[in-house]
């Protein structure tokens, strides 16, 4: 019986992981596990959007990928609760050799963008990613939240770099 609560155990570990997959604990000036959320009342129509407001203001970043069904590697597009679009993008001040290693859509490289159907769905979801890699540093990245907007940005920046698309995100609302 003792195997199978360790096999049960490891299984639900992974579980939780994979749905944060490329993902990290949300900081905030790069103390680990202290979220950078913040909130507007507005609603994005989509991730694409969305990034489009905050590539006008944060010209380093790039769109990566426009995520599908079929892409979605955690598997929570469309789900209930979950992201209705989400798109991944890259900054150009993550160093080359920080980007060692990392795949393309990969958070690290710049960041990603999920749209909710409602604010209290990202709230959510940004807690479940600080939750699930908190004791993980390695893995740390920035998040806000804005409206129905998740932005998650890669730790491989500076906090203020990160703030950028804080207050680029503001402009959601």
């Amino acid at each position: 019986m003792t195997g199978n609560r360790i096999a049960a155990s490891a299984l639900a570990a992974g579980l939780l992981l994979a749905g944060c997959s490329s993902t990290t604990p949300p900081t905030v000036d790069g103390r680990p596990g202290s979220a950078g959320v913040g909130s507007s009342t507005g609603r994005a129509a989509d991730a694409s959007s969305a990034f489009a407001v905050i590539a006008a203001a944060v010209p380093t970043a790039k769109v990566g990928s426009v995520i599908t069904a079929a892409t979605d590697a955690n598997h929570l597009l469309g789900r209930p609760g979950q992201y209705t679009s989400k798109v991944t993008f890259t900054d150009r001040r993550v160093l080359a050799a920080d980007a060692q290693g990392f795949k393309p859509g990969d958070v690290e490289l710049g960041g990603a963008m999920e749209v909710f159907a409602a604010h209290g769905d990202a709230e959510t979801r940004a807690a479940y990613i600080q939750a699930v890699t908190k004791s993980i540093p390695v893995l740390a990245e920035y998040d806000y939240v804005h409206g129905t907007t998740v932005v998650r940005v890669s730790h491989f920046l500076t906090p203020a770099q990160a703030k950028e698309y804080d207050a680029a995100a503001v402009n959601l609302g």
